[in-house]
Protein backbone atom coordinates (compact mmCIF):
# COMPACT_ATOMS: atom_id res chain seq x y z
CA UNK A 1 0.00 0.00 0.00
CA UNK A 2 1.10 3.31 -0.81
CA UNK A 3 2.11 5.68 1.88
CA UNK A 4 0.36 9.07 2.16
CA UNK A 5 2.08 12.18 0.90
CA UNK A 6 3.94 14.48 3.65
CA UNK A 7 2.32 16.67 2.28
CA UNK A 8 -1.58 15.17 2.54
CA UNK A 9 -0.13 14.06 6.19
CA UNK A 10 1.22 17.63 7.54
CA UNK A 11 -2.58 19.40 6.12
CA UNK A 12 -3.48 21.63 8.87
CA UNK A 13 -6.22 20.17 11.57
CA UNK A 14 -7.91 23.49 12.03
CA UNK A 15 -7.85 26.78 10.77
CA UNK A 16 -5.32 28.27 13.00
CA UNK A 17 -2.82 25.90 11.67
CA UNK A 18 -3.24 27.47 8.37
CA UNK A 19 -0.61 29.72 7.57
CA UNK A 20 -0.44 32.90 4.74
CA UNK A 21 -4.05 33.81 4.96
CA UNK A 22 -4.36 35.52 8.04
CA UNK A 23 -6.27 38.24 6.30
CA UNK A 24 -8.81 36.23 5.74
CA UNK A 25 -8.91 33.89 8.56
CA UNK A 26 -8.58 35.69 11.16
CA UNK A 27 -10.32 35.44 14.47
CA UNK A 28 -12.30 38.37 14.57
CA UNK A 29 -12.70 38.39 10.79
CA UNK A 30 -15.91 37.90 9.27
CA UNK A 31 -15.75 34.65 8.06
CA UNK A 32 -15.18 33.79 11.52
CA UNK A 33 -17.95 35.55 12.98
CA UNK A 34 -20.08 33.83 10.56
CA UNK A 35 -18.88 30.68 11.01
CA UNK A 36 -18.86 30.84 15.43
CA UNK A 37 -22.91 32.65 14.41
CA UNK A 38 -23.16 29.44 12.45
CA UNK A 39 -24.28 31.18 9.10
CA UNK A 40 -21.33 29.47 6.51
CA UNK A 41 -21.54 31.18 3.69
CA UNK A 42 -20.72 30.35 0.78
CA UNK A 43 -17.69 31.09 -0.91
CA UNK A 44 -15.43 31.77 -3.76
CA UNK A 45 -11.35 30.86 -2.59
CA UNK A 46 -9.06 32.62 -5.27
CA UNK A 47 -5.79 31.90 -5.25
CA UNK A 48 -2.84 30.14 -6.96
CA UNK A 49 -1.94 25.73 -6.49
CA UNK A 50 -0.72 24.84 -3.25
CA UNK A 51 -2.19 28.14 -0.94
CA UNK A 52 -4.74 25.95 0.82
CA UNK A 53 -8.04 26.26 -1.36
CA UNK A 54 -8.80 22.95 -0.06
CA UNK A 55 -7.71 22.41 3.15
CA UNK A 56 -9.57 25.41 4.05
CA UNK A 57 -12.79 23.68 2.39
CA UNK A 58 -11.93 20.94 4.73
CA UNK A 59 -11.51 23.07 7.89
CA UNK A 60 -14.88 25.35 7.01
CA UNK A 61 -16.60 21.74 6.53
CA UNK A 62 -15.31 20.94 10.30
CA UNK A 63 -16.20 23.84 12.05
CA UNK A 64 -19.59 24.57 10.42
CA UNK A 65 -20.58 20.78 11.19
CA UNK A 66 -21.17 20.33 7.95
CA UNK A 67 -20.95 17.11 5.87
CA UNK A 68 -18.19 17.93 2.92
CA UNK A 69 -18.96 16.94 -0.32
CA UNK A 70 -15.94 17.35 -2.94
CA UNK A 71 -16.26 17.00 -6.82
CA UNK A 72 -13.82 18.39 -9.62
CA UNK A 73 -14.66 20.34 -11.98
CA UNK A 74 -11.91 18.74 -13.93
CA UNK A 75 -13.53 15.27 -14.09
CA UNK A 76 -17.14 15.63 -13.00
CA UNK A 77 -20.11 16.97 -14.37
CA UNK A 78 -23.78 16.91 -14.18
CA UNK A 79 -24.36 13.52 -12.99
CA UNK A 80 -21.76 14.21 -10.40
CA UNK A 81 -23.40 17.42 -9.27
CA UNK A 82 -26.87 15.23 -8.72
CA UNK A 83 -25.88 12.75 -7.02
CA UNK A 84 -23.22 14.82 -4.47
CA UNK A 85 -26.75 17.01 -3.49
CA UNK A 86 -29.78 14.65 -4.02
CA UNK A 87 -30.82 13.76 -0.67
CA UNK A 88 -30.76 16.99 0.72
CA UNK A 89 -33.88 18.98 1.99
CA UNK A 90 -32.78 22.78 0.81
CA UNK A 91 -33.43 24.07 4.12
CA UNK A 92 -29.94 25.47 5.67
CA UNK A 93 -31.69 25.60 9.06
CA UNK A 94 -34.19 23.08 8.73
CA UNK A 95 -34.33 19.14 10.07
CA UNK A 96 -31.82 17.96 7.63
CA UNK A 97 -28.82 20.66 7.30
CA UNK A 98 -27.02 20.77 3.82
CA UNK A 99 -23.68 19.28 3.07
CA UNK A 100 -20.87 21.83 1.88
CA UNK A 101 -20.00 21.24 -1.31
CA UNK A 102 -16.39 21.76 -2.80
CA UNK A 103 -16.03 22.37 -6.32
CA UNK A 104 -12.34 22.18 -6.84
CA UNK A 105 -11.23 24.18 -10.36
CA UNK A 106 -14.71 25.82 -10.45
CA UNK A 107 -13.75 27.82 -13.74
CA UNK A 108 -13.54 24.20 -15.76
CA UNK A 109 -17.28 24.19 -15.30
CA UNK A 110 -19.04 25.80 -18.53
CA UNK A 111 -21.84 28.27 -18.10
CA UNK A 112 -24.98 25.94 -18.11
CA UNK A 113 -22.97 23.75 -15.56
CA UNK A 114 -22.77 26.85 -13.34
CA UNK A 115 -26.27 27.81 -13.71
CA UNK A 116 -26.94 24.00 -12.10
CA UNK A 117 -25.27 25.60 -9.45
CA UNK A 118 -27.39 28.79 -8.60
CA UNK A 119 -30.92 26.93 -7.24
CA UNK A 120 -28.96 25.24 -5.16
CA UNK A 121 -27.11 27.95 -3.69
CA UNK A 122 -30.16 30.21 -3.81
CA UNK A 123 -32.56 27.38 -1.45
CA UNK A 124 -29.90 26.83 1.06
CA UNK A 125 -29.52 23.40 -0.39
CA UNK A 126 -25.72 23.61 -0.40
CA UNK A 127 -22.99 25.55 0.99
CA UNK A 128 -20.60 26.07 -2.00
CA UNK A 129 -17.13 26.08 -1.66
CA UNK A 130 -15.64 26.84 -5.44
CA UNK A 131 -11.87 27.22 -5.39
CA UNK A 132 -10.44 28.92 -8.83
CA UNK A 133 -6.64 29.73 -9.97
CA UNK A 134 -8.19 31.87 -12.48
CA UNK A 135 -9.66 35.13 -11.93
CA UNK A 136 -13.57 34.57 -11.28
CA UNK A 137 -14.34 38.05 -12.93
CA UNK A 138 -13.78 36.21 -16.22
CA UNK A 139 -14.04 32.31 -15.64
CA UNK A 140 -17.31 32.45 -13.00
CA UNK A 141 -20.45 33.47 -14.33
CA UNK A 142 -21.56 36.53 -12.38
CA UNK A 143 -25.11 35.25 -11.11
CA UNK A 144 -22.68 33.10 -9.14
CA UNK A 145 -20.53 35.50 -8.25
CA UNK A 146 -23.22 37.68 -6.80
CA UNK A 147 -24.32 34.83 -4.11
CA UNK A 148 -21.21 34.13 -2.52
CA UNK A 149 -18.24 35.72 -0.92
CA UNK A 150 -14.86 36.12 -2.85
CA UNK A 151 -11.73 35.21 -0.84
CA UNK A 152 -8.47 36.29 -2.23
CA UNK A 153 -5.96 33.67 -1.13
CA UNK A 154 -2.19 34.57 -1.26
CA UNK A 155 0.95 32.11 -2.54
CA UNK A 156 2.75 31.41 0.65
CA UNK A 157 5.70 33.77 1.42
CA UNK A 158 8.95 31.66 1.71
CA UNK A 159 8.75 32.54 5.55
CA UNK A 160 5.31 30.62 5.46
CA UNK A 161 7.14 27.38 3.65
CA UNK A 162 10.29 27.72 6.09
CA UNK A 163 7.48 27.00 9.30
CA UNK A 164 5.88 24.35 7.06
CA UNK A 165 9.25 22.56 6.61
CA UNK A 166 10.77 23.00 10.17
CA UNK A 167 7.62 21.62 11.51
CA UNK A 168 7.60 18.47 9.04
CA UNK A 169 10.98 17.97 9.74
CA UNK A 170 10.18 17.97 13.59
CA UNK A 171 6.64 16.49 13.51
CA UNK A 172 7.06 12.92 15.14
CA UNK A 173 3.39 11.94 14.26
CA UNK A 174 2.77 12.83 10.75
CA UNK A 175 6.26 14.75 9.71
CA UNK A 176 9.53 13.55 9.44
CA UNK A 177 10.65 13.88 12.77
CA UNK A 178 11.41 9.98 13.23
CA UNK A 179 14.58 10.48 10.97
CA UNK A 180 15.90 13.19 12.80
CA UNK A 181 16.68 14.96 9.79
CA UNK A 182 19.07 18.17 9.46
CA UNK A 183 18.54 21.36 6.84
CA UNK A 184 21.36 23.72 5.73
CA UNK A 185 20.04 27.11 6.51
CA UNK A 186 21.06 27.60 2.80
CA UNK A 187 18.93 24.47 1.41
CA UNK A 188 15.83 25.80 3.23
CA UNK A 189 16.51 28.85 1.39
CA UNK A 190 16.48 27.40 -2.24
CA UNK A 191 13.62 24.92 -1.17
CA UNK A 192 11.63 27.63 0.00
CA UNK A 193 12.56 29.10 -3.30
CA UNK A 194 12.04 26.17 -5.34
CA UNK A 195 8.24 25.99 -3.75
CA UNK A 196 7.02 29.30 -5.70
CA UNK A 197 4.58 29.75 -2.64
CA UNK A 198 3.28 26.23 -3.58
CA UNK A 199 2.79 24.08 0.27
CA UNK A 200 2.87 21.02 -1.73
CA UNK A 201 5.67 21.14 -3.94
CA UNK A 202 7.83 22.50 -1.26
CA UNK A 203 6.62 19.82 0.79
CA UNK A 204 6.88 16.95 -1.92
CA UNK A 205 10.62 17.94 -2.93
CA UNK A 206 11.64 17.96 0.73
CA UNK A 207 10.24 14.37 0.96
CA UNK A 208 12.20 13.45 -2.03
CA UNK A 209 15.67 14.48 -0.40
CA UNK A 210 14.16 12.88 3.15
CA UNK A 211 13.41 9.30 0.67
CA UNK A 212 17.61 9.64 0.10
CA UNK A 213 18.84 9.97 3.19
CA UNK A 214 19.71 7.93 5.77
CA UNK A 215 18.49 8.83 10.13
CA UNK A 216 20.00 11.89 11.52
CA UNK A 217 21.99 12.83 7.97
CA UNK A 218 21.52 16.51 6.93
CA UNK A 219 19.72 17.93 3.57
CA UNK A 220 22.22 20.59 1.87
CA UNK A 221 22.38 22.05 -1.65
CA UNK A 222 23.75 19.55 -3.48
CA UNK A 223 21.22 16.53 -2.20
CA UNK A 224 18.08 19.06 -2.80
CA UNK A 225 19.43 20.63 -6.35
CA UNK A 226 19.28 16.70 -7.25
CA UNK A 227 15.97 16.11 -6.54
CA UNK A 228 14.20 19.01 -6.95
CA UNK A 229 13.28 19.05 -10.46
CA UNK A 230 14.17 22.37 -10.88
CA UNK A 231 11.59 25.21 -10.40
CA UNK A 232 8.13 25.39 -11.65
CA UNK A 233 7.15 28.43 -13.25
CA UNK A 234 3.37 27.70 -12.86
CA UNK A 235 3.17 29.38 -16.49
CA UNK A 236 -0.49 28.52 -17.59
CA UNK A 237 -1.22 29.50 -21.44
CA UNK A 238 -4.55 29.98 -20.85
CA UNK A 239 -4.77 31.50 -17.50
CA UNK A 240 -3.74 34.12 -15.44
CA UNK A 241 -0.01 33.41 -14.95
CA UNK A 242 0.24 33.96 -18.54
CA UNK A 243 -1.39 36.88 -18.69
CA UNK A 244 0.54 38.45 -15.41
CA UNK A 245 4.03 38.18 -17.14
CA UNK A 246 2.90 38.62 -20.63
CA UNK A 247 1.61 42.33 -19.28
CA UNK A 248 4.26 42.99 -17.30
CA UNK A 249 6.59 42.15 -19.88
CA UNK A 250 5.08 44.63 -22.54
CA UNK A 251 5.03 47.07 -19.73
CA UNK A 252 8.78 47.23 -18.60
CA UNK A 253 8.82 47.37 -22.94
CA UNK A 254 7.31 50.58 -22.31
CA UNK A 255 8.40 51.71 -19.25
CA UNK A 256 12.09 51.48 -20.90
CA UNK A 257 13.47 49.13 -18.26
CA UNK A 258 15.74 46.87 -20.40
CA UNK A 259 16.25 44.58 -17.16
CA UNK A 260 12.79 43.96 -16.55
CA UNK A 261 12.17 43.57 -20.09
CA UNK A 262 14.61 40.41 -20.74
CA UNK A 263 13.34 39.13 -16.70
CA UNK A 264 9.82 38.30 -18.33
CA UNK A 265 10.97 37.38 -21.79
CA UNK A 266 12.98 34.92 -20.00
CA UNK A 267 10.25 34.21 -18.25
CA UNK A 268 7.55 33.86 -20.78
CA UNK A 269 10.10 31.60 -22.71
CA UNK A 270 11.53 29.23 -20.27
CA UNK A 271 7.72 28.37 -19.37
CA UNK A 272 7.39 27.11 -22.92
CA UNK A 273 5.13 30.16 -24.35
CA UNK A 274 5.18 30.19 -28.44
CA UNK A 275 7.68 32.13 -29.97
CA UNK A 276 5.48 33.60 -31.90
CA UNK A 277 3.24 34.97 -29.73
CA UNK A 278 6.19 36.68 -27.69
CA UNK A 279 7.24 38.33 -31.42
CA UNK A 280 3.82 39.57 -31.91
CA UNK A 281 3.62 40.91 -28.46
CA UNK A 282 7.15 42.55 -29.43
CA UNK A 283 6.07 43.97 -32.92
CA UNK A 284 2.99 45.47 -31.42
CA UNK A 285 4.92 47.14 -28.85
CA UNK A 286 7.55 48.95 -31.41
CA UNK A 287 4.35 50.28 -33.43
CA UNK A 288 2.16 51.31 -30.79
CA UNK A 289 4.42 52.60 -27.73
CA UNK A 290 8.24 53.32 -29.85
CA UNK A 291 5.84 54.24 -33.35
CA UNK A 292 7.24 57.36 -35.09
CA UNK A 293 10.16 58.54 -32.49
CA UNK A 294 12.50 55.11 -33.51
CA UNK A 295 10.62 53.97 -36.94
CA UNK A 296 13.41 51.66 -36.90
CA UNK A 297 12.01 49.45 -33.83
CA UNK A 298 8.92 48.17 -36.00
CA UNK A 299 11.30 47.02 -38.74
CA UNK A 300 13.70 45.54 -36.12
CA UNK A 301 10.80 43.67 -34.12
CA UNK A 302 9.59 42.28 -37.70
CA UNK A 303 12.98 40.87 -38.66
CA UNK A 304 13.14 39.40 -35.31
CA UNK A 305 9.90 37.75 -35.41
CA UNK A 306 10.94 36.42 -39.19
CA UNK A 307 14.10 34.90 -37.61
CA UNK A 308 12.85 33.62 -34.38
CA UNK A 309 10.08 31.49 -37.13
CA UNK A 310 13.33 30.80 -39.41
CA UNK A 311 15.43 29.59 -36.64
CA UNK A 312 13.09 27.81 -33.55
CA UNK A 313 14.14 27.59 -29.99
CA UNK A 314 16.40 27.93 -28.16
CA UNK A 315 17.95 29.99 -30.70
CA UNK A 316 14.84 32.38 -31.54
CA UNK A 317 15.71 33.89 -28.12
CA UNK A 318 18.93 35.61 -29.28
CA UNK A 319 17.03 37.57 -32.29
CA UNK A 320 13.64 38.23 -29.61
CA UNK A 321 15.89 39.57 -27.14
CA UNK A 322 17.73 42.15 -29.44
CA UNK A 323 14.27 43.23 -30.19
CA UNK A 324 12.61 43.27 -27.37
CA UNK A 325 15.77 45.41 -25.87
CA UNK A 326 15.89 47.94 -28.71
CA UNK A 327 11.97 48.16 -27.77
CA UNK A 328 12.69 49.10 -24.70
CA UNK A 329 15.45 51.11 -24.88
CA UNK A 330 13.98 53.21 -28.09
CA UNK A 331 12.56 56.71 -27.51
CA UNK A 332 8.80 56.62 -27.22
CA UNK A 333 5.51 57.80 -28.75
CA UNK A 334 1.83 56.97 -29.23
CA UNK A 335 1.29 59.37 -31.69
CA UNK A 336 0.22 56.87 -34.27
CA UNK A 337 -1.69 55.07 -32.10
CA UNK A 338 -3.72 57.95 -30.88
CA UNK A 339 -4.11 59.37 -34.25
CA UNK A 340 -5.58 55.99 -35.95
CA UNK A 341 -7.81 55.59 -32.93
CA UNK A 342 -9.28 59.58 -32.94
CA UNK A 343 -9.47 58.61 -36.58
CA UNK A 344 -11.89 55.67 -36.40
CA UNK A 345 -14.08 57.46 -33.68
CA UNK A 346 -14.34 60.40 -36.11
CA UNK A 347 -15.22 57.81 -38.91
CA UNK A 348 -17.39 56.49 -36.59
CA UNK A 349 -19.44 59.54 -35.47
CA UNK A 350 -19.87 61.43 -39.01
CA UNK A 351 -19.91 58.54 -40.88
CA UNK A 352 -18.72 58.53 -44.87
CA UNK A 353 -18.55 61.82 -45.37
CA UNK A 354 -17.73 63.08 -49.37
CA UNK A 355 -14.86 62.62 -50.38
CA UNK A 356 -13.72 65.88 -51.98
CA UNK A 357 -14.58 66.24 -55.87
CA UNK A 358 -11.60 67.23 -56.76
CA UNK A 359 -9.89 64.06 -55.05
CA UNK A 360 -11.93 62.10 -56.43
CA UNK A 361 -11.03 59.20 -58.97
CA UNK A 362 -11.55 59.60 -62.79
CA UNK A 363 -11.20 57.31 -64.86
CA UNK A 364 -13.99 57.16 -67.38
CA UNK A 365 -15.65 60.17 -69.28
CA UNK A 366 -18.43 59.84 -66.85
CA UNK A 367 -16.72 60.51 -63.97
CA UNK A 368 -14.43 63.57 -65.76
CA UNK A 369 -18.50 64.95 -66.45
CA UNK A 370 -19.23 64.52 -63.26
CA UNK A 371 -16.84 67.42 -61.91
CA UNK A 372 -14.51 64.05 -60.75
CA UNK A 373 -10.47 64.98 -60.36
CA UNK A 374 -11.31 68.85 -61.63
CA UNK A 375 -9.33 71.49 -59.35
CA UNK A 376 -7.30 68.83 -58.26
CA UNK A 377 -3.31 70.32 -58.42
CA UNK A 378 0.03 68.07 -58.25
CA UNK A 379 1.91 69.36 -55.22
CA UNK A 380 5.34 68.10 -57.65
CA UNK A 381 4.67 70.94 -59.35
CA UNK A 382 5.11 73.22 -57.12
CA UNK A 383 8.17 74.58 -55.46
CA UNK A 384 8.98 72.17 -52.57
CA UNK A 385 6.67 69.69 -54.02
CA UNK A 386 3.85 71.56 -50.83
CA UNK A 387 0.73 73.59 -52.15
CA UNK A 388 -2.12 74.61 -50.05
CA UNK A 389 -5.55 72.46 -51.05
CA UNK A 390 -8.12 70.99 -48.98
CA UNK A 391 -8.05 67.28 -48.57
CA UNK A 392 -10.62 66.70 -46.01
CA UNK A 393 -14.10 66.21 -46.43
CA UNK A 394 -15.47 70.01 -46.46
CA UNK A 395 -17.73 69.11 -43.24
CA UNK A 396 -14.16 67.92 -41.25
CA UNK A 397 -11.83 70.85 -42.70
CA UNK A 398 -9.67 71.87 -39.52
CA UNK A 399 -10.01 68.79 -37.33
CA UNK A 400 -6.68 67.78 -36.06
CA UNK A 401 -6.12 63.94 -35.58
CA UNK A 402 -2.49 63.57 -35.47
CA UNK A 403 -0.47 65.29 -32.96
CA UNK A 404 3.65 64.47 -33.06
CA UNK A 405 5.78 63.98 -30.41
CA UNK A 406 8.55 66.42 -29.93
CA UNK A 407 11.80 64.10 -29.37
CA UNK A 408 13.27 60.95 -31.04
CA UNK A 409 13.21 61.03 -34.87
CA UNK A 410 9.63 62.71 -34.36
CA UNK A 411 11.05 65.75 -33.52
CA UNK A 412 12.05 66.17 -37.25
CA UNK A 413 8.64 65.06 -38.19
CA UNK A 414 6.57 67.67 -35.77
CA UNK A 415 9.40 70.31 -37.50
CA UNK A 416 8.45 69.70 -40.66
CA UNK A 417 4.32 69.46 -40.03
CA UNK A 418 5.38 73.11 -38.62
CA UNK A 419 7.32 74.18 -41.82
CA UNK A 420 4.01 72.78 -43.65
CA UNK A 421 1.97 75.21 -41.47
CA UNK A 422 3.93 77.70 -42.00
CA UNK A 423 3.90 77.75 -45.43
CA UNK A 424 -0.03 77.14 -46.00
CA UNK A 425 -0.17 80.11 -43.55
CA UNK A 426 1.87 82.35 -45.60
CA UNK A 427 -0.03 81.30 -49.05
Amino acid sequence: MQPTPLAARMRPRSLDEVVGQSTVLAPDGPLRRALAAGRPPSLLLWGPPGCGKTTIARLLAEASGLTLRSISAVTSGMKELKEATAAQSGALFGAQAPPLLFVDEIHRWNKAQQDALLPLVEEGAVVLVGATTENPAFEVISALRSRTWLLRLEALSPDDLAGLVRRALTDTERGLGGQHLQITDEALVLLCDLGGGDARRTLGVLERAAATCARGDTIDLALLSRVSGGRDLQHDKGGDAHYDVISAFIKSMRGSDPDATVYYLARLLEAGEDPSFVARRIVIAAAEDVGLAEPRALEVAVAASRAAEQVGMPEARIPLAEAALFVALAPKSNSAYLAINAAIALVKQTGAAPVPPHLRSAPTAIDRALGHGQGYRYPHDHPDGFLVQNYLPEPLLGAQLYEPRRHGAEKVMDERQRWWLSRAERS
